[in-house]
């Protein structure tokens, strides 16, 4: 395939954050460095220098609300002053600077219509942006068949024609490591069972739910551990010193470098992502299975078609359910290790030399 030159902007950018969003670009980024095509990303930086010539991380106040001006400033700016066939935004936030910049040409990626099935802010910005995105965009790429059903159902006035359904990608560092598992076992100091989550702390991703549940199946499972990691939003940032303070017993290890993802990956006995709301894709739990890790997880429609037969469903805010399951699962060994077996030809779908290729052919459509 012809080398292109091509823009991404996201927002967020892993491993500088560890939102499902930012860890996808951060694989858009890198399949297409491989592949030799010329790639700049532009993206703002929240913890980590990332030290990478081609990652052009912007300085911004960590404060909610108040980057958004300087990102779009800044990110504008860069684009206007640089040439490059493809332009492609991440989520709303990250395709504003192209509108912006007055590009004619170029495609948003829309992971999850959040705004729209709950209130996730008083101030309905966020949809204005959806919808403003998805209209100003030559392309549309949604990471399930059912966010493209969703925008049907909530902007009828996009062109269905203009959507391509594009996976999540997993890396091929996301396999067993046991020796790292068991060195992390005795440094956490942990004897028994894990239950694991690892992701974004924000309210609609059920954490609560998952440590009621925890509290529950303890009770049947007395020696039983609950490991949780990932960095709280503004929003939750108050809940989680609170948890950390209240549930001494449970493990809150904060951001897992991504180096060291796999093995936390590993060390799990079931790993569970529990949303209630706004789930586009399901990387983490594809990620856990890799890693030979079993997966419960809400009933959602996008995790329920991206795992399909691959896991165990329970619907949301149900923490009593929750917890059965957990027990009925560490107690059954043999599901526990069909469950993840059955899923390992299953999830290449989802590895990158897949889902690029994919990719370069929707940028091949756009030129």
């Amino acid at each position: 395939m012809e080398k292109m030159n091509i823009c991404l902007v996201s927002l967020t950018i892993a491993p500088d954050s560890q939102d499902g969003a930012g860890k996808f670009f951060r694989g858009v980024f890198d399949y297409l460095r491989r592949q030799g095509h010329n790639v700049k990303l532009i993206t703002g930086k929240w913890s980590i220098d990332l030290n990478d010539p081609d990652i052009i991380q912007l300085d911004l106040i960590p404060r909610r609300f108040l980057w958004a001006p300087q990102f779009i400033l800044k990110a504008v700016k860069y684009i206007n002053s640089h040439n490059f066939d493809i332009f492609h935004g991440n989520a709303p936030k990250g395709t504003l600077p192209i509108i912006l910049s007055k590009k004619k040409k170029f495609i948003t990626t829309i992971h999850d219509l959040g705004p729209f099935e709950t209130s996730f802010t008083k101030i309905p910005i966020e949809k204005y942006l959806i919808k403003f995105a998805t209209q100003k965009a030559t392309i549309i790429s949604t990471d399930t068949d059912f966010i493209k059903k969703e925008i049907k159902y909530y902007m009828p006035k996009v062109d269905l024609d203009k959507i391509y359904i594009h996976y999540v990608g997993i890396e091929e560092k996301f396999k067993p490591y046991p020796r790292e598992a068991e060195i992390l076992r005795e440094k956490l100091n942990i004897v028994g069972p894990v239950l694991l989550y690892i992701g974004r702390i924000a309210f609609y991703k059920g954490v609560d739910d998952i440590i009621a549940a925890y509290k529950i199946a303890k009770k049947k499972v007395p020696n039983l551990n609950l490991v949780i990691g990932g960095k709280p939003d503004f929003k939750m940032e108050r809940k989680y010193k609170e948890w950390k303070a209240k549930y001494k017993d449970i493990h809150f290890i904060g951001f897992v470098r991504e180096q060291e993802l796999p093995y936390y990956y590993t060390l799990g006995d079931i790993f569970i992502t529990y949303s209630y709301a706004s789930e586009g894709f399901g990387l983490t739990p594809i990620e856990a299975i890799a890693c030979g890790t079993p997966v419960i997880c809400s009933s959602m429609i996008a995790y329920k078609e991206i795992l399909q037969d691959n896991a165990i469903f329970v619907p949301p805010k149900s923490p009593n359910q929750l917890a059965k399951e957990i027990v009925n699962l560490l107690n059954d060994e043999s599901r526990s290790k069909s469950l993840v077996e059955n899923a390992q030809s299953f999830i290449k779908r989802y590895t990158w030399n897949s889902v690029g290729r994919k990719l370069e052919k929707v940028y091949s459509k756009l030129l």
